[in-house]
């Protein structure tokens, strides 16, 4: 029996993906990928997989729980070859389990294949009926296999080919990095929703979800993979074609107010800044707000108060200190242990906010029971008041292309009003940033985001 204290949304998978030029460091590219996975752990936390080239073969170990549980040292010596790719999940289309884990590895016309996906194929369901039409047989239940069934169908062409084939028949978000027995590929939905960054290590190549993984193994940022690009690596170096020329982009925007690394920096936006800018905008969006202290729901709302505290010129301070041994699940709780979950993972700090009036700043609420929870524990530690400001807009719509949202009619936003939403939490008042004021914060002269979450509007229509 599994418990999980969760009021965020959930982030899909992270990828990553490198090739070394040199064979003869025949276990480097296996260890350089498991250190990337540690790197975007907090990506995907249900299973975790590395598939291995020498050019001859590919091997592949996967497993479910944390990058750490499911390889040991012994396992990564064991895995020989130059090129690799690997993948942490967390499952938004497809039931948790080892059958879903990825990469997955087959065989098709031109040999084998290893692939690893993060992001969400909106277009699922038609295109599994479609493809089991012609024939195609599915041994799992993840759209990832979906992209597997479509290269084989267009086998006869070249790898760069056949993705650009998918990429018309494909419709969502997905950032892919596809190994062959000599060949690194990576490919970028055309709006850019899921992010894919290219990075170099003394004439290595890598490709991964953020920029974070590249630093972890002492490589340096080239640039982030286009929307509509496929990059194509291999021993003559490094290839681009531009299948799709997008009229628009969709980066998604939670990657910058909670998904992402604050160390990383996703399409030239730095995720530590632009924080720290959303909670100065908050706060001149909330210059009558009178309190003694600013403190952060942490870690995700940190930086946003850093930024509050700041702007309004208010003594920031940590009143909430978090258990970072605490996992997402948590094995057979009593009911009393059920009921008062978030204090595995939260504590307030009575001696900081005993007396004060406080703001305390996150960056999203989701269905309200987390905040209501931290809100009843700073009172009982002495909190004279609790002000709730919240770096992001209401959030009111599921999303399509790969984030575990909850049910719309789970998102508080979306069946309550702001006022309703304090009484609910227990805050003495509520405030959210503007939509406007959140975007100005991102800094960019072009509307380049995906923010339907908050406004109902979806750059890629939705089958159902």
């Amino acid at each position: 029996m599994y418990y999980e204290v969760r009021d965020k949304f959930k982030e899909e998978c992270g990828v990553f993906g490198i090739f070394i030029n040199n064979p003869e460091n025949r276990t480097d590219a296996a260890r350089s990928t498991f250190y990337g996975l540690y790197a975007l752990q907090h990506r995907g936390q249900e299973s975790a997989g590395i598939a291995v080239s020498d050019g001859e073969g590919i091997q592949l170990h996967k497993g479910v729980g944390l990058v750490s549980d499911v390889f040991t040292p012994e396992q990564i010596d064991n895995m020989e070859g130059h090129i690799a790719i690997g993948h942490v999940r967390y499952s938004t289309t497809g039931e948790s389990g080892l059958v879903n884990a990825q990469p997955l590895v087959f065989h098709y016309l031109q040999g084998r294949v290893a692939l690893a996906h993060n992001g969400n194929l909106i277009n699922n369901k038609e295109m599994r009926k479609r493809l089991s039409t012609y024939g195609s047989i599915f041994q799992t239940t993840t759209d990832t296999e979906i992209v597997a069934n479509l290269l084989a169908r267009y086998s006869q062409d070249k790898m760069e080919d056949a993705l650009a084939k998918c990429m018309i028949d494909l419709k969502g978000a997905f950032a892919l990095v596809i190994m062959t027995e000599d060949t690194l590929v990576g490919v970028r939905d055309p709006m850019g929703i899921r992010p894919l960054c290219l990075g170099e290590l003394n004439g290595n190549y890598i490709l991964a979800s953020e920029s974070a993984a590249l630093d972890t193994i002492g490589a340096e940022l080239v640039r982030d993979v286009n929307p509509g690009e496929i990059v194509v690596i291999n021993k003559d170096g490094v290839k681009s074609k531009q299948v799709v020329n997008s009229p628009g982009r969709a980066h998604c925007v939670f990657e910058y107010i909670y998904f992402a690394r604050p160390d990383s920096t996703i399409d030239g936006i730095t995720v530590y800044r632009s924080r720290r800018q959303m909670g100065q905008q908050l706060a001149r969006e909330c210059r009558d707000l009178d309190v003694d202290l600013v403190i952060s729901v942490p870690d995700s709302g940190t930086a946003a108060a850093l930024g509050f505290a700041e702007e309004a010129g208010i003594p920031f301070e940590e009143g909430l200190m978090k258990n970072r041994y605490v996992g997402r699940t948590f094995i057979q709780p009593t009911q009393k242990m059920r009921e008062l979950g978030v204090r595995l993972k939260l504590n307030a700090i009575a001696e900081i906010v005993r007396g004060k009036r406080i703001v305390m700043v996150d960056d999203s609420i989701v269905r309200g029971t987390t905040s209501k929870k931290i809100i009843q524990m700073l009172r009982l530690a002495g909190a004279t008041e609790v002000h709730m400001a919240v770096a992001s807009p209401p959030t009111k719509y599921s999303c399509y292309y790969g984030i575990d949202t909850s049910r719309r009619e789970e998102l508080i936003a979306n069946i309550m009003s702001i006022d309703e939403i304090k009484d609910f939490i227990g805050a003495d008042s509520l405030h959210y940033i503007s939509m406007e004021g959140m975007l100005q914060s991102l800094k960019q002269e072009q509307p380049w985001f995906c923010a339907a979450c908050f406004s109902g509007i979806y750059p890629v229509q939705h089958e159902d």
